[in-house]
Formats: C-alpha cells, structure tokens, sequence
C-alpha cells in the first residue's frame, strides 16, 4: 500500500477586530440605529481595509469589512441626499408635506 504521510492544517487565520465591528455596525445601521450604525460601519470599515492590507495576509476579514462598508454607504447615501433635498426645498420656500404639521 502507498500511503500519503498526513498533511496538517494550515493555521488558522484571525480576524481583524475592525472588521467584525464593521458588519456588526452595518447590521445595526439596518435596525436600531440607522444613521449612527451607518457611520461606525463605515469608518471602522475603511480602518479594517487599511489594517488588513497593511498585515499582508496576517489576518483575514476583508469580506466582513466589505459587507459592512457596502450596508453603511447604503443606509447612509440616501439618508444623507433626503435631508439635502429636504433643505432644498425649505430654503426655496416650498412646503413638504412630512413636515407640515411641524413648527420650527
């Protein structure tokens, strides 16, 4: 018989702590928190990009990173350009219909 000699596993690989926060803040801007979990999961996203390339390999999360940094800019973007046309619009003189019964 020919028998393969046995082969270990490769070590396992960490994940970069921003990174976890990242998803897990991008998850939060989706449910509780929706501008302020937008924001954290953008920013800790870009820390987690710029470790994560820095390390060479070391450590690993560049999906969760991406996943968190993809879920902000999706909350946040819209969120951001209503309140810009929203602004628009009041300074223009123009009524909107949410904010009617609202006296500022």
């Amino acid at each position: 018989m020919n028998e393969q000699p046995y082969q270990e596993a490769p070590p396992a690989v960490p994940t970069n702590s921003m990174a976890l926060a990242s998803l897990i803040a991008g998850i939060v801007g989706w449910t509780v928190a929706p501008f302020l979990g937008s924001l954290v999961a953008i920013i800790t996203g870009h820390m987690a990009k710029k470790e994560i390339k820095e390390r060479m390999g070391r450590e690993g999360g560049d999906g969760m990173a991406t996943a968190g940094l993809v879920m902000g800019y999706l909350q946040l973007v819209p969120a951001v350009l209503c309140i810009c046309v929203i602004g628009v619009m009041l300074a223009m003189g123009m009524t909107v219909p949410i904010l009617e019964g609202m006296n500022f």
